[in-house]
């Protein structure tokens, strides 16, 4: 498993912005696309391209464009959608499925109770999306999910992670081609398997309790 800290004064400033407790839901919103925009161009690194002929104003020459089969992101709802949008925003030709899971609050353990993916995922890449990698329950059981149903090789985005949650996930997808590109490693979780400092839940800063 191969895990990028993003390293850049942009990344650090909105994330300082959204650690703050007292940045409203919309500001929240609007920061984390942005964020991940930034994040994706880092994940985006080795997508999948082809060699293209195309004619310039001036003269015919070479390029490159995405490959088929078409990258896959998916979204771990219902945080992961509030990062849809940054994502897409860089990679617009490729295609959406999403994953619907819980964390018991007791257990800490994962639990899907929806999905909408293909049946085959054969020779396709995926990018998860899942703000916080804290136990790293979630985010293992999602790319397991992902790998079950064929897929080559999966590159996670998360906002935070802890080094727990790096340390559990690395250890559940060993022998497989995963990625995880961060904005921050943060230091610890606490007795709440919650990320220190973090940003508190990402979901309910999103979108409000419910």
């Amino acid at each position: 498993m191969r895990v990028h800290v993003a390293d850049h004064p942009l990344i650090t400033h909105k994330l300082t912005v959204l650690r703050d407790k007292t940045t409203p839901s919309p500001v929240f919103r609007a920061l984390t696309e942005e964020l991940v925009t930034l994040l994706a161009y880092e994940a985006t690194r080795n997508v999948r391209t082809e060699t293209v002929q195309i004619e310039t104003p001036v003269t015919t020459t070479t390029g490159l464009a995405i490959s088929q089969p078409r990258p896959l992101v998916v979204p771990i709802l219902r945080a992961g959608l509030g990062m849809l949008e940054g994502m897409v925003k860089l990679l617009p030709t490729a295609e959406v499925g999403f994953l619907g899971m819980v964390r018991n609050e007791e257990t800490l353990e994962p639990t899907t109770y929806a999905e909408r993916l293909p049946d085959d995922l054969s020779d396709r890449q995926c990018f998860v999306l899942d703000p916080m990698l804290a136990t790293g329950g979630s985010l293992g059981a999602a790319i397991d999910f992902l790998f079950d149903r064929g897929a080559v090789d999966v590159t996670a985005i998360c906002l935070l992670a802890a080094p727990e949650g790096v340390a559990a996930l690395e250890k559940a997808t060993q022998g497989r081609d995963v990625t995880i590109v961060l904005g921050a490693l943060d230091e610890r979780l606490n007795e709440n398997g919650y990320i220190v400092p973090g940003l508190g839940d990402a979901g309910d800063r999103l979108y409000g309790l419910v």
